[in-house]
């Protein structure tokens, strides 16, 4: 079985709404309890505002900043890490994931063995 990480890229602003905020949980926790078999793993993250971003010098350093890798309107909020036979069958798991202010991403993860 193969896994497949699924990014959720969303408009965080409309979280900061109460409501908003039990509707996304309710329809996350929908999204568990229909295809929980194939969830390896997931997580919701933090705001966008909390990132520390670290960035190679060139010169064998790195540089480190406050903030997100990319300021967008649509942020990296959580994943969902699946298994599935393959990627056909990842991506009607992956939309089924709720995503109602932006999108997913499904990315094949690479077998290092």
């Amino acid at each position: 079985m193969a896994q497949y990480l699924v990014l959720i890229y969303e408009d965080e602003s409309v979280f900061g709404d109460e409501a908003v905020g039990a509707e996304v949980h309710a329809a996350h926790t929908a999204f568990f309890e229909k295809h929980g078999a194939a969830v390896a793993g997931g997580n919701a993250l933090e705001p966008a505002a909390t990132a520390t971003t670290i960035r190679g010098n060139g010169s064998g350093g790195h540089i480190v900043t406050d903030g997100p890798f990319a300021e967008t309107k649509e942020v990296l909020g959580g994943y969902y890490l699946i298994e599935a036979p393959d990627l056909d069958a990842a991506l009607e798991i992956a939309k089924a994931v709720p995503a109602k202010f932006g999108g997913v991403e499904v990315r094949p993860i690479r077998d290092m063995g």
